[in-house]
């Protein structure tokens, strides 16, 4: 029975957040909309953000299991403009709230781990000083955060497929360069 009340809560919360901004959601609003009452909310969830933030966590490992291995930093872009895309006005709502920290902190995890798969499968027996690494995953993931938020405070109008397309045969090679200088194998000449 617990399951099918979350479910229920999740549900009437992801319902309401098509239809109007966070700000808007109360509990009430929830209890009311899946017919249970306030203390079954408060069972599962302290508060509105405590229920937005599971959803997002439970989203970014689904997403993250979902795409085990990544070969371009395109696909590092599309895989986070999919998600935005496919939960438009979800993700609108929340960006706009002043919860936005919460999820921009959930799409920072989708870019990061994103990026370290497609290092992986990109750059296989490359070795890299943890450094170097580091300093080149955190330059793409920030790439990959701030093109999605580039959108997101767009209100997501513009055509994101055809944009990252023409910004990835703008940047190619760009990545393969940037390893091959950092690549303990690597000589200047």
């Amino acid at each position: 029975m617990a399951n099918f009340t979350k479910n229920a809560i999740r549900a009437s919360f992801l319902k309401l957040l098509e239809e109007r901004p966070l700000s808007k959601i109360t509990v009430k609003d929830i209890t009311d909309d899946c017919g249970i009452n306030r203390n079954s909310f408060y069972y599962h969830y302290q508060d509105v953000p405590s229920l937005m933030q599971e959803i997002l966590a439970d989203e970014v490992t689904r997403i993250i299991s979902e795409y085990p291995s990544v070969d371009s930093i395109e696909d590092c872009l599309t895989i986070a403009a999919r998600f935005a895309a496919d939960n438009k006005r979800l993700i609108l709502h929340i960006y706009s709230s002043a919860n936005r920290e919460i999820f921009e902190q959930y799409l920072w995890q989708v870019c990061e781990q994103s990026v370290n798969q497609y290092f992986d499968a990109a750059f296989p027996g490359v070795k890299l000083k943890p450094e170097d690494r580091a300093v080149l995953v955190n330059y793409h993931v920030c790439e990959a955060f701030g093109v999605v938020c580039g959108w997101l405070h767009t209100g997501m109008r513009s055509d994101m497929s055809g944009f990252l397309k023409r910004m990835c045969e703008i940047r190619k090679g760009m990545s393969a360069e940037m390893v091959k200088r950092c690549s303990e194998d690597f000589v200047l000449t």
